[in-house]
């Protein structure tokens, strides 16, 4: 097996290991509705992308009240 030559420096063992971090999506903001969306895909609140209705947008829901006796 390969033995490294010289011993890493710290710099150069968190520089390498700094590409593989997770980031944050990126956010645009729906034209049509003002609300926050992941860039290239379809508005959760109006169901929309580049002018054009793909889903169905979100109701919000009827709270249920349970009577108990």
């Amino acid at each position: 097996m390969a033995e490294p030559k010289q011993k890493s420096t710290r710099r150069g063992r968190y520089f390498r290991r700094e590409k593989s971090k997770l980031s944050s999506p990126t956010l645009s903001i729906c034209p049509k509705c003002k609300s926050p969306k992941i860039a290239h895909q379809v508005c959760p609140t109006c169901g929309q992308y580049k002018g054009k209705e793909f889903i169905e947008p979100e109701k919000p829901k009827k709270k249920i009240s349970v009577r108990r006796k």
